[in-house]
């Protein structure tokens, strides 16, 4: 399966209060290729992600808490811990605004995800959406879990 997602800062949190989210916490078994496992409230996936920026493979598959468990043991560098909000757009694009937790407090990027390329091109971006983030490496969540110095990283992107 193919993913086409754009990735933003945030310039301003919308008002969050009745929105759905979700709490996530997960951890990379690999960075290259990209493996991770993820803890989404209740349910635990495993899933590889191809290269690219905007658009790349991604394969995720339901474990259950014991393999999860099993394999929070092989996590390599951070957790990531998350809340990440479905705000409903205007279009009927679901923006998922993660909020991150722990040492990566104070990063808040919104992602949305397309259909086709002509509907990410076409995209009409809300006034709350900051600078795109899209084709920075910094900003994938591989680069956030391996990064050493995290304080420092955080200065210089922040």
């Amino acid at each position: 399966m193919f993913e086409n997602e754009r990735k933003f800062l945030v310039k301003e949190v919308p008002k969050l209060e009745g929105i759905k989210y979700n709490l996530i916490e997960q951890g990379y078994l690999s960075f290259t290729p990209e493996v991770r496992i993820r803890k989404k409230n209740d349910k635990y996936f495993l899933t590889h992600k191809g290269e690219g920026n905007q658009i790349r493979t991604e394969v995720e598959s339901e474990i259950d808490k014991v393999t999860y468990d099993v394999l929070m043991l092989l996590v390599q560098g951070r957790f990531i811990n998350k809340t990440r909000y479905e705000v409903e757009l205007s279009d009927g694009i679901i923006a998922e605004l993660d909020v991150y937790h722990g040492d990566l407090e104070g990063l808040v990027v919104v992602e949305t995800e397309f259909k086709t390329s002509e509907q990410a091109s076409l995209f009409t971006i809300p006034s709350w959406f900051g600078k795109e983030v899209t084709s920075d490496k910094r900003y994938k969540n591989k680069m956030l879990a391996s990064c050493e110095n995290i304080q420092d990283f955080l200065k210089d992107i922040l």
